[in-house]
């Protein structure tokens, strides 16, 4: 049984964590027996707290009821308006005790550690590569199962990550959002401003297998295979 002490502090008798009332440490003791009694009566998901359970509702209502007051963006939970906030004020309390960089959210941080440590704790089931990310397997089974899950609303074509959708959608919209900042020509995609940055710059990173010349854009290099 918790042990009350002092001015109504109760511990648990399984981490010793404190509380200032009794009923707090029947249900974090929920996290140790990891009983969930709490159910969504429209998806049948459990919670161990009430309150876990009145947010995920708000999943299936639609419902934002937490504003942010610096841009009005709507949120379902209230951490999320904490977290999101972190973009207007620049905050970054979460930082790596080894290299130093801070990160607005903890699991950033949790994400970006695995950089220093080099594990790889999340293991493709089919062919068993390994990734530093969940979200790296996940991504990466897209290309055993052929799952392409993001469709361009304009033309179907479909997707297997999202920024490759997004990518794509420049050639409706026109838009070119990456600028070069030494010529000013603009460009769909990241990379192809990096390729072009090599004009700038003198470097020439693509080599010709053939006679090793050495071109600054791939285009080049295509058309110089030509005469091989």
């Amino acid at each position: 049984m918790p042990k009350e002490r002092g001015k109504s502090v109760y511990d648990c008798d399984i981490c010793g964590k404190s509380f200032s009332l009794k009923s707090y440490i029947a249900t974090h003791k929920l996290t140790h027996t990891g009983e969930k009694p709490y159910h969504c009566d429209i998806c049948g998901k459990s919670f161990s707290m009430k309150f876990n359970l009145d947010t995920h509702r708000l999943t299936h209502t639609g419902e934002k009821p937490y504003q942010c007051d610096i841009c009005g963006k709507t949120f379902a939970r209230r951490s999320a308006v904490t977290v999101h906030k972190r973009i207007h004020t620049g905050e970054k309390p979460f930082q790596c005790d080894i290299c130093g960089k801070s990160f607005s959210r903890d699991g950033n941080l949790a994400a970006h550690k695995v950089i220093h440590t080099g594990e790889k704790p999340f293991q493709c089931d089919i062919c068993g590569k390994s990734f530093t990310h969940k979200s790296g397997v996940i991504v990466h089974k897209r290309t055993h199962t052929g799952e392409k899950p993001y469709q361009c609303d304009i033309c179907d074509k479909s997707f297997s990550q999202s920024g490759d959708l997004s990518t794509h959608r420049f050639i409706h919209t026109g838009d070119k959002p990456y600028h070069c900042d030494i010529c000013s020509k603009s460009f769909t995609q990241k990379g192809h401003l990096s390729r072009h940055k090599g004009i700038h710059s003198g470097v020439k990173s693509h080599h010709c297998d053939t006679c090793g010349e050495s071109f600054s854009e791939i285009d080049h290099l295509t058309t110089h295979r030509l005469i091989h």
